[in-house]
Parts: structure tokens; C-alpha cells; sequence
């Protein structure tokens, strides 16, 4: 299935039913007296999330959703059908937005929400419901209330426990297949991700999920590559796993430029609780690994682990930690 992040959609509630103007004409009742019955309410639009669903794209081949008109009332007090909402499912995590991107409506941030996104207009009264003392014969009956119409914006952003970022080719892809069964694209050069990919991870007998966000680059806030459009799935992680290719020689500086574009695109994101691993350490010999550590441990201020998603060599370790700091209560070995 392929992943969709945002969608514009188009929906419309349904029109109440109108209101009906009759008279009861039955024999031996001398005066019948009015009896038209009250319109039928128009369906509503709601949306409502689902456990089973982490992309939007239904949405790229439906984007009208139009709710039904509301039954006529009729003779003999007979009030119309209520006619059937539309019930729209979308992903945890997802927010809605009014047509300008900006507003926002709702975040499906739970399980089991459901949100009324635009309500049915209410049925007519027919003349039945103005009889009174001094007016016993009405003729007036009300059409029903028309119902609301708008664009609006679904973008999703995951919710995972542990999201992967780093520079493009930093092994995030291979570190994902190597701790779940998760099957992403792996391949030699740059940008080989083109949307997150998502896998649970089963250790110590608990699980979490871990989420492989495409790679950023320096100014990826501003819009260039592709890390600006997932920034936001960042969000939603409760930890990040800071992958850094140990092969090249800017290490330091790579770990910095992902720092700063995630400060420079939401300044929470730095305080997030956060796992560093030198990655591909099977291509380099001991001692190198050990200076690499130490000095990017003495600019992060944190431990380094070196790790190879490759040979596996320590990814026992950072699952470990991983876990203790999303699932406190497991107890890795």
C-alpha cells in the first residue's frame, strides 16, 4: 500500500427535509385539521479514527464525501427519513485543517475518536407544527435547513515510540530491517527512503514501534529535500534514534546540522529524549571507532553507541536502550 501524508477533500452535509403543509380529510371526522408532518435531518459528516490505517491514501481516490438530503415529512403527521451519515476513517494522528493549511480543526491525536466535522441541516416544521387556538388551519410550512460545505486539509503525522532521523545513506533503512520485519528500500546512495516506513520491534517481550523518517538535509526547515514535509512525523515520537554514518569524515558535523534543523523547525524538538549511534562501524577498524566516539561523545555531551545495522554488532544495545526509555516498565537483560 502506498503512503499518502496529506490530502484535500471536499465535504458536504446533507440538506434537512422540508416540512409538509396537509389536512386530514377522513369521513365522519367533521374537522380534520392540519397533519403534515416535519422534514428528515440531513446526514452528518464525521470522521473517526482507526487502528489499522497509517496512511491517506483512500483519500487520493475519493476526495468528495456528500452526505444525503433529509426525507420530506408527509401527510397524516408522517415526518421523512433522517438520512445516513458519512463516516470518514483516517489514521491516528491525523490533523484536519480548514482550506487555508492554517486553522486547525481537530487532531485525531487518540484511539477511537470521533469528531462531527460538519453537522446535517435539520428538517422543516410542516403546518401541523404552527396550529395553534387562534390559527387552527395553517398553510405555512418550512423548508429544511440547508447543510455546511468546505475543503479541508487531512495531513497525518505518525505517531510512533521511536522515530529514525540522520543524514540521507546513514543506515536508518538497514538499521529498521535489522530490528523488525519491516522490508524498506536499501540501496547505495541518497534518498533511497521517499516516505516514512513503519516497524514494531519485539524484545524483552515488549514491543514498540519505530518509525524510518526520509532523510533531512541542512535547511530542510525551509522546504529543501525531503526532510521539511516529514519533519512533522518527528512530532509525534515519544524518542529519536540519531543515526550517524561513522564512514565519513564530517561526522561531527553532521550530527550538528540535524540538531539545528530540528531546533530551527520546532524548538521542543531538541528536548526530545534521544539515542546516538555511530552506524556502519563494520567498515572501520577499532581504534578509529573508538576516537570517533570519543570525540563526537565530547560534542554531544551523551554515549555514543557504535553499531553496524549491517553485521548487527551492537544493536542489541541500543534496543535495550531504546526500550528502557519508551517502556520503562520492561526490563531488558
Amino acid at each position: 500500500m502506498k503512503f499518502l501524508d496529506e490530502a484535500k477533500i471536499f465535504i458536504k452535509s446533507g440538506d434537512g427535509g422540508n416540512g409538509c403543509v396537509g389536512f386530514r380529510r377522513e369521513k365522519f371526522i367533521e374537522y380534520g385539521g392540519p397533519d403534515g408532518g416535519n422534514g428528515g435531518c440531513g446526514g452528518s459528516i464525521w470522521v473517526e479514527t482507526a487502528d489499522n490505517l497509517n496512511t491517506l491514501i483512500d483519500y487520493r481516490y475519493q476526495q468528495h464525501f456528500k452526505s444525503q438530503k433529509g426525507g420530506n415529512g408527509s401527510g397524516r403527521n408522517r415526518t421523512g427519513a433522517d438520512a445516513q451519515d458519512i463516516i470518514m476513517k483516517v489514521p491516528v494522528g491525523t490533523q484536519i485543517f480548514e482550506e487555508d493549511k492554517e486553522t486547525l480543526i481537530v487532531d485525531m491525536d487518540k484511539p477511537e475518536m470521533n469528531v462531527c466535522l460538519l453537522r446535517g441541516g435539520d428538517g422543516g416544521f410542516g403546518n401541523n407544527h404552527f396550529k395553534t387556538s387562534v390559527n387552527q388551519t395553517p398553510r405555512r410550512a418550512d423548508p429544511g435547513w440547508p447543510g455546511g460545505e468546505k475543503w479541508i486539509w487531512l495531513h497525518l503525522k505518525l505517531i510512533a515510540d521511536v522515530g529514525l532521523i540522520g543524514l540521507p545513506n546513514a543506515g536508518k533503512s538497514t538499521f529498521l530491517s535489522a530490528v523488525s520485519r519491516a522490508h524498506p528500500k536499501i540501496a547505495d546512495y541518497p534518498f533511497t527512503t521517499l516516505h516514512p516506513q513503519l516497524g514494531v520491534v519485539y524484545a524483552f517481550e515488549k514491543e514498540f514501534v519505530i518509525a524510518d523518517l526520509p532523510g533531512l538535509i541542512e535547511n530542510a526547515h525551509l522546504g529543501q529535500g525531503l526532510g521539511h514535509r516529514f519533519l512533522g512525523h518527528v512530532e509525534r515520537c515519544g524518542a529519536l534514534l540519531h543515526l550517524i554514518d561513522a564512514t565519513q569524515d564530517d561526522f561531527i558535523q553532521a550530527y550538528k546540522t540535524i540538531r539545528r534543523e530540528l531546533e530551527l523547525y520546532l524548538k521542543d524538538l531538541v528536548d526530545k529524549p534521544e539515542i546516538l549511534a555511530l552506524n556502519k562501524i563494520d567498515a572501520l577498524d577499532p581504534e578509529t571507532i573508538k576516537q570517533k566516539c570519543k570525540e563526537l561523545e565530547k560534542v554531544a555531551g551523551k554515549k555514543v553507541y557504535a553499531i553496524s545495522g549491517v553485521s548487527k554488532a551492537g544493536v542489541h544495545d541500543v534496543v535495550a536502550e531504546l526500550m528502557r526509555t519508551v517502556k520503562p516498565e520492561a526490563e531488558p537483560d
